[in-house]
């Protein structure tokens, strides 16, 4: 694996809260550091709520982890563009987040991670 990223199971329980409305909650989520970077939660897809997502067609490369695909968030007349994102083929060096999605933690009201 890089040696500058580290994929680990989340501590237990994580959920995602935009709009006041919980929009996902997995006990099966990772955690991803990454050099300097704030640690960044991964969530498996089966535990979002994609109602509330919608495809965009912002792109994004990560030459660590490879191409990223993006969804607005929507609740309650409440919409945040590419506030969601998921390398849906990475690199294998990071194939663990391979069908996980992550959230903008400055785009949503709380991402919360509990025993």
């Amino acid at each position: 694996m890089n040696a500058h990223i580290n994929i680990e199971p989340a501590g237990g329980a994580v959920k995602v809260v935009f709009n006041g409305v919980i929009v996902a909650e997995s006990r099966r989520a990772l955690v991803l550091h990454e050099g300097s970077y704030p640690p960044t939660h991964y969530i498996p897809s089966a535990d979002v709520h994609m109602e509330h997502l919608s495809h965009t067609s912002h792109h994004s490369h990560c030459p660590h982890k490879g191409d990223a695909s993006y969804w607005t968030l929507s609740v309650g007349g409440l919409s945040v563009e590419n506030a969601v994102w998921s390398y849906q083929e990475p690199i294998e060096a990071v194939a663990a987040i391979k069908g996980h999605m992550a959230f903008y933690a400055d785009k949503v009201d709380a991402i919360q991670e509990s025993e």
